[in-house]
């Protein structure tokens, strides 16, 4: 073996067991980063699933969290069946801000919402150009009112007297406060709560 490619040989060797020196030496790997936080569960008022209004497919209202929520019983021959005209203006002009209003049909006010739900959805798009998720017809009142007019019910110690009654929820599932039927949508009062709500 030649001098040149013996001292060829051994500086490789020298420079391997540096190397693997340094590797056994260097600080572990960080850990990967942990994944974004997963957003807040569902609040418990909104734990349910309702019919929609058009097709009777089931809807999960967790789907709403984080959102501002109005909550609205309706009809479509009452005297304030009008305000689905004002509410339609409401949700376009806060919807992208986060707001969301849910309509449920309900018979339990002077029969005033006799119709099938192709009947009542025809009507309110027909009429009002409602755009807002609505649900099929429910109890929302007496003995057995659906669950989740149960609970706004035994939460704010108000049970809708008539038709479009209004409960407002909060981006945390808290219900923050709730309005009669002569409140219209546009009532500087219940504008102010819904502002207020989204701004938080």
């Amino acid at each position: 073996m030649s001098k040149t490619f013996a001292q060829f040989c051994l500086l490789s060797s020298l420079t391997l067991l540096v190397g693997a020196s340094a590797f056994a030496q260097a600080p572990a790997a960080a850990p990967a980063a942990s994944p974004a936080a997963a957003p807040a569960s569902c609040p418990a008022i909104l734990k349910q699933t309702f019919k929609r209004l058009q097709d009777e497919s089931p809807q999960d209202l967790c789907q709403y969290s984080g959102k501002v929520i109005l909550v609205v019983n309706t009809a479509s021959y009452c005297g304030f069946t009008n305000q689905y005209e004002g509410l339609e203006a409401m949700y376009a002009k806060y919807g992208s801000k986060g707001l969301v209003i849910l309509g449920f049909p309900s018979n339990d006010f002077g029969q005033q919402e006799p119709g099938s739900s192709k009947e009542i959805a025809d009507f309110c798009y027909n009429t009002y150009g409602v755009k807002f998720p609505m649900f099929a017809k429910s109890v929302v009142s007496g003995k057995e009112p659906n669950p989740l007019f149960a609970n706004l019910i035994k939460i704010t110690g108000k049970a809708p007297a008539w038709n479009f009654h209004k409960y407002l929820i909060d981006r945390n599932g808290k219900v923050v406060d709730n309005f009669g039927s002569k409140v219209t949508p546009s009532d500087k009062q219940l504008v102010g709560a819904v502002e207020k709500a989204l701004a938080m």
